[in-house]
C-alpha cells in the first residue's frame, strides 16, 4: 500500500424542467425545487425564495405567448446551489429599480429579494432572443 487516499468524485447534481409561463408554472417551479432539494438532502428556504422570485419574474416580465420557461438547478459537491431560469424575453434584462418614494409600490422588489437570499446573481444572454437569470445560494446561507 502506498499511503495514497483516493476519494470518489461526488457528481454535480442537475435538475431541469420546462414549465408553462403562467402563475401555475411559477408555483410548480417552487414545488419542484422543494421536492428536488429534499431528495438531494439539501433543503433550503433561501433557495425556495430565490426560485419563487425568478419564476415569477419569468412569468411576469419574460412571457411570450406560446413559449415556456426553463428551471434548472445545479447542486455542486460543496453544496452551493445554482438556480437558473431561462425565459423568452432576452430584450428585457432585469435591473434593480430605485424604490418608489414612500415605499408603497406593489412590485419592483423581486431582485432585491433575490439579492438578499442569494450570494451572487446575474444574467446571461441566450440564443434565439432568450435570457437566463441565475442566482447562487451557499449551503450555509442563513435566511435574512
Amino acid at each position: 500500500m502506498n499511503g495514497e487516499v483516493t476519494q470518489a468524485a461526488v457528481p454535480v447534481r442537475l435538475f431541469s424542467k420546462l414549465l408553462p409561463a403562467t402563475r401555475k408554472g411559477a408555483r410548480q417551479a417552487r414545488t419542484l425545487t422543494e421536492r428536488q432539494l429534499d431528495a438531494w438532502g439539501a433543503p433550503s428556504c433561501a433557495a425556495l425564495h430565490v426560485v419563487a422570485e425568478l419564476a415569477a419574474n419569468a412569468v411576469l416580465h419574460g412571457h411570450v405567448p406560446g413559449r415556456n420557461f426553463r428551471l434548472a438547478l445545479h447542486l455542486d459537491p460543496a453544496g452551493t446551489l445554482r438556480v437558473e431560469v431561462t425565459d423568452a424575453r432576452g430584450d428585457r434584462v432585469p435591473r434593480i429599480q430605485d424604490p418608489e418614494p414612500g415605499g408603497w409600490a406593489e412590485s419592483g422588489r423581486g431582485l432585491l429579494i433575490i439579492g438578499g437570499y442569494a450570494d451572487r446573481w446575474g444574467v446571461v444572454e441566450e440564443p434565439a432572443g432568450c435570457k437566463t437569470v441565475w442566482a447562487e445560494v451557499a449551503p450555509d446561507r442563513a435566511d435574512p
